[in-house]
């Protein structure tokens, strides 16, 4: 069919959910197809817009439609489930009949199968090279994928039915590369005495606790403070994604009161009281029903993540990003959130061994960014929702919300989590390794002036950063009224040498 004069038409997933009547998660890539001029993209808000010129035209078909979808648009695992579920199975099956070799038909045939649970009446295919189900070109995969014969496909996704993750590799993920992040940490290590570092690894599980917890406004009691570190500490050599040990560390980082023998069984969201009776959703979760499966297939993707060489970031990213908007428990989700970062980046070994990266620091020094990548898939998310609140704030979701959970495209988290570690490295990590470094050389140039004990250099010490190099009256006489002045001078010159601190 001829497209009519200056006619601009939807193509391949905006074509197909206009037809079905769907409505989805924005798409980072929309295509047209105008009945004259060339090829024009726009960019805006990180999405893409394609009009093409019309011998790019795919017909009327579905299955033509899918083909354009995956080969302009992208693989959406989310669209593709949710278009599945909406069109007749006999026009997918004559689609694949009519090419039955083509990389996409099969593409489409294998993702049909994967997503549905449903068998079309096509024969198996006998002979012809195995295709990837997602070109490792363009998305993060795992290696050494399964093969089905049926399709002649070879299953590289991060995950399965039940949850998996899609992340592309954009221009900025490109300059991911692992090895140099842990060639960039051995660099900083080797620059600082064993010694040293062994300090600095109890000061970083500090800051980090101290940082996760406030993200959340939190001051946890010594008791919740010191169970966090401690599963800190086995972070570097257990694995924690195996839902015991997920309602361990719930049970020993919130309040006793909150504890949870196992998920969550009622509804809830984040949101905030505007006034009586008037409440702000800003994410809804996914209905406990739906919880069991999701969180199983969270595991089994971690799994199949660990095992399939996936890079340690986006590893992280999908598990930690996809726990949080699971939010299986009533409280402590954030924290856990943030602790499977560091036990993915330390079981992929990215974290040297006796060292750690404060990210929370580094997310709570940018709150902005932080929110960013949370509300890129809440805020979309809201809006394809029903739910209704009673006047005691209890929610009922009454529309089947599962899929936008199973197969989140996970790119602008794994960006984030790439930016966050990036941030940890070079600033949170160098700054505090720099600050012990200085401390230490402050501290030996005070000794070499006067012999004091420890505890009271380590005040002075302190009480001049505070004060921009110097020590106050008010705190030199109700601390070191038995200095000198010839010796506080030469003290508080050892501080600003130190620290290159000036009045």
């Amino acid at each position: 069919m001829k497209i009519n004069v200056l006619e601009t038409r939807p193509a391949g997933y905006v074509y197909l959910l206009e037809k079905i009547g769907l409505v989805g998660m924005p798409h980072w890539h929309t295509s047209f197809v105008s009945s004259s001029g060339t090829h024009r993209s726009k960019v805006q808000d990180g999405t893409t817009e394609d009009i093409y010129p019309v011998k790019y035209w795919p017909g009327e078909t579905v299955g033509n439609h899918l083909e354009f979808a995956l080969k302009y648009d992208g693989v959406n695992l989310a669209l593709l489930a949710q278009i599945f579920e909406k069109v007749a199975p006999n026009e997918i099956t004559e689609y694949i009949k009519s090419k039955p070799t083509g990389k996409y038909a099969r593409r489409i045939w294998f993702f049909y199968e994967f997503l549905t649970g449903k068998k079309l009446p096509v024969d198996d295919l006998t002979s012809g090279n195995y295709v990837d189900a997602l070109e490792t070109k363009y998305y993060y995969t795992i290696q050494n994928g399964v093969k089905f014969s049926r399709h002649r496909i070879v299953d590289n996704l991060l995950g399965s039915k039940a949850f998996c993750p899609v992340v592309k590799r954009t221009e900025m993920l490109s300059k991911l590369d692992s090895s140099d992040l842990c060639k960039r940490c051995d660099e900083i290590m080797t620059a600082y005495p064993p010694e040293l570092l062994r300090r600095a690894l109890s000061y970083l599980y500090n800051k980090e606790t101290k940082s996760s917890f406030e993200i959340e406004n939190i001051k946890p009691n010594a008791s919740r403070n010191e169970k966090f570190i401690t599963s800190l500490e086995l972070a570097e050599k257990e694995d924690f994604c195996e839902k015991k040990r997920l309602i361990a560390l719930q049970n020993c980082i919130v309040d006793p009161r909150f504890k949870d023998s196992d998920y969550r069984v009622s509804q809830n969201y984040v949101g905030q009281a505007v006034a009586y009776q008037k409440e702000i959703v800003h994410f809804i979760c996914p209905k406990p029903d739906d919880l069991p499966s999701l969180m199983e297939g969270l595991i089994d993707s971690h799994t199949r993540m660990q095992t399939g060489n996936v890079s340690p970031v986006i590893h992280a990213a999908t598990i930690a990003y996809g726990f949080v908007f699971m939010h299986p428990f009533e409280d402590g989700n954030g924290r856990i959130h943030r602790f499977l970062v560091h036990n993915i980046l330390s079981l992929q070994k990215m974290v040297p061994r006796g060292l750690m990266f404060p990210v929370s620091a580094a997310m709570l020094k940018n709150p902005a960014d932080y929110d960013a990548s949370l509300e890129a898939f809440s805020r979309p998310l809201l809006k394809l929702i029903d739910y209704r609140l009673d006047e005691m704030g209890r929610m009922t979701v009454e529309s089947d919300t599962a899929c936008w959970y199973k197969y989140m495209d996970m790119t602008p988290q794994s960006e984030a989590l790439y930016e966050f570690v990036n941030k940890t490295i070079e600033e949170e990590l160098v700054d505090e390794l720099s600050f012990l470094a200085n401390y230490d050389n402050t501290k030996k140039a005070i000794q070499d002036n006067i012999d004091m004990p420890d505890r009271l250099i380590d005040l002075f010490i302190q009480l001049c950063l505070q004060n921009n190099g110097r020590l106050s009256a008010r705190k030199r006489s109700a601390h070191f009224n038995f200095l000198t002045d010839e010796e506080l001078i030469a003290m508080e010159h050892a501080v600003k040498d130190g620290y290159n601190t000036s009045d």
